[in-house]
């Protein structure tokens, strides 16, 4: 089942084991059970730790990962692709290779009630699925009343079809949805752990004063991060989610120096550069307040969704933008449930079925190409009388038997049985005609949307809602700087993000040698 590499790079990592690791394996006469069974036992023979035995689970093809503490993780299908990595870090922590998480967070799962049964289905394609994964995996290797299930949407599908699910990852808890989409280990005991939010935001609230306070763990933030503390400045950052939108890029291949990367690759290096420096790292944390002035003190403050109040001789507003949304009748309905944002994520839950993509740009076409090898028919539908790809993608676009491009299209509602998707309704902009296409999926591609609804009012904005800068980044409140997509830049790339959190950094830098006096006279 596995390649004398990966065989290799497992046996490495399975010396790190120091206590005994079953793998049970529910097999049934498939072919993916057999494949599953040859998994476990290419890992059984790599460390004398492991062993395997047969068992019925709930599902076939399905393997436990247990010890003899009682650890239940399990992976319906064959956990492949993406899901490798949650694999072997099952192994590792069910063998007592110590997590590497703070020790507060580590008490305060060991602490939650037993009975916690977790079921996350996932794609194999889906680059966000691991982390939630992964976050459910550490909980019930760590308390042995909670379990979870990892469930492959493709391979069980008359699961998905039976609870309606047209977006992964989707996690239950005892039965019930208990979230979808992208979810961290944090927001996780925040919705388990009732008193998690109010003792987060009392602690919270008695950091210190920054010198360079950054909101936003995107590249823009952290970039800003990093310059900040080689600075030797006392740097914070919070983020709602380290990596922003890079999280779900799938293939990166304009990083100047690396020829190709996927997002959650980017992230993870970018979040370990970090903190390599003195930067406190506060995540799973959404800015809600900024102060128009500041305080006695001289201080800005900011105020997070928990209640919490950071303070901060300057600020740096990194906090990139969103999906941009139709905005039409149906489409928060049925968010979810058959409107989608992330083809990679999503696309393998339509497998034989008709999609559209709404957009023709190159996120929009290279989602049609994508789509196109798993579902059976893609239209896109695009505004303007010519699409905006690259032409090397339009030609790839059009060659494929299976891809409809109508434009001059806009899209008006989105229909569907109470439950899910059936269809689309669009206008033709030459005619005014209106057409109704038969459908299940609808994947949004339409560009992004500054995420500044927070900040109306405080500093000045664009008409599009993005942060007015100069060229060191300042905005329109001295000592608050702003970088990356959520500004006014004139292109929104991960590597000019980079950069534009650089330069905000090195212009709060700047500004804080200039208004020292000031403000240390203020702080007294």
């Amino acid at each position: 089942m596995l390649n004398a590499d990966l065989k290799q790079q497992l046996k490495t990592y399975l010396q790190n084991l120091r206590q005994d690791v079953r793998l049970v394996v529910s097999a049934d006469d498939s072919k993916k059970s057999q494949e599953l069974l040859d998994l476990a036992n290419d890992i059984a023979s790599l460390s004398p730790l492991v062993s395997v035995t047969k068992a019925r689970l709930e599902r076939s093809p399905a393997m436990q990962v247990t010890n003899d503490q009682g650890t239940d993780i399990r992976f319906a299908g064959l956990p492949m692709g993406h899901e490798f990595t949650s694999l072997v870090l099952a192994l590792l922590h069910t063998g007592g290779h110590p997590l590497k998480l703070d020790a507060e967070i580590i008490e305060q799962i060991k602490g939650l009630p037993e009975g916690l049964k977790f079921e996350t289905f996932v794609s194999l394609s889906c680059q966000n699925c691991p982390d939630v994964v992964q976050a459910l995996n550490m909980m019930a290797a760590l308390n042995s009343g909670i379990s979870n299930t990892m469930i492959d949407g493709a391979l069980f599908q008359d699961e998905v079809d039976a609870r309606q699910i047209m977006a992964v990852p989707s996690v239950y808890l005892n039965g019930e949805l208990f979230a979808q989409g992208r979810i961290s280990l944090k927001e996780i005991l925040a919705k388990v752990d009732t008193n998690a939010t109010a003792r987060q935001a009392k602690a919270l609230s008695e950091r210190k004063p920054y010198e360079v306070l950054i909101v936003g763990g995107g590249p823009a933030g952290a970039s800003a991060a990093i310059y900040s503390a080689r600075k030797g400045l006392r740097t914070g950052l919070v983020a709602d989610r380290f990596g922003g939108q890079v999280a779900e890029t799938i293939g990166i291949e304009n990083f100047i120096s690396v020829k190709a990367t996927e997002g959650p690759k980017l992230v993870a290096n970018l979040e370990a550069h970090v903190r390599d420096y003195e930067v406190d790292v506060m995540d799973s944390q959404k800015a809600v307040r900024l102060t128009k002035e500041r305080d006695s003190s001289g201080l800005y403050q900011v105020e997070l969704a928990n209640g919490a109040v950071l303070s901060g001789k300057t600020v740096l507003l990194a906090t990139g933008a969103r999906w941009r949304e139709m905005n039409v009748p149906g489409e928060k309905e049925y968010r979810g449930r058959g409107v989608a944002y992330c083809p990679h994520c999503d696309g393998p839950l339509f497998k034989g079925k008709r999609v559209a993509v709404i957009g023709g740009g190159n996120s929009g076409i290279e989602a049609a190409i994508d789509l196109a090898n798993i579902v059976e028919h893609v239209t896109v539908l695009e505004f303007d009388s010519k699409l905006r790809a690259d032409e090397v993608l339009v030609r790839k676009a059009r060659s494929m038997g299976n891809i409809d491009i109508i434009t001059m299209a806009q899209t008006t509602e989105v229909r569907g049985d109470g439950n899910k998707v059936t269809g689309l309704v669009y206008t033709d902009r030459n005619t005014g005609d209106s057409h109704e296409v038969t459908l299940a999926g609808i994947f949004v591609q339409i560009g992004l949307v500054p995420n500044t609804e927070w900040l109306k009012g405080t500093l000045e904005l664009t008409p599009r809602g993005e942060i007015v800068v100069d060229e060191r980044g300042q905005t329109s409140l001295p000592g608050v700087f702003a970088a990356g997509d959520v500004t006014n830049s004139a292109y929104k790339q991960i590597i000019i993000a980079m950069g534009s959190g650089a330069t905000a950094s090195l212009g709060a830098f700047d500004y804080l040698i200039r208004h020292s006096e000031q403000t240390d006279t203020q702080a007294a």
